[in-house]
């Protein structure tokens, strides 16, 4: 099940929180708000957040970003023991 949360003024543990878990929801996401770099003009519409309940299969990550070589090396040293191993790249720009 994914489960996707408009949290307005907090987070997903906040007592303001909108649960929704019907993918048919997804509508009702303020997509421009989540796509911008400026929280300015959109702070609480950029607040959305994704949460995935109970299980999600590593099969469906794609694609893994890490902001610094660091954490790349680290993901990269524990992707070795996995059958699947999905791309890993340096992000930078993923989040500002």
């Amino acid at each position: 099940m994914i489960g996707v949360g408009l949290s307005h003024f907090a987070n997903a543990g906040s007592s303001f929180f909108e649960d929704r878990c019907d993918l048919s929801q997804l509508d009702e996401i303020d997509w421009e708000a989540v796509q911008t770099r400026n929280w300015q003009s959109s702070k609480d519409a950029k607040q959305a957040e994704f949460l995935v309940e109970t299980s999600f299969p590593w099969e469906l990550i794609e694609r893994i970003g890490a902001r610094t070589d660091l954490t790349y090396r680290q993901v990269a040293h524990a992707l070795v023991a996995s059958d699947h191993r999905p791309r890993l790249e340096i992000k930078t720009d993923w989040y500002y």
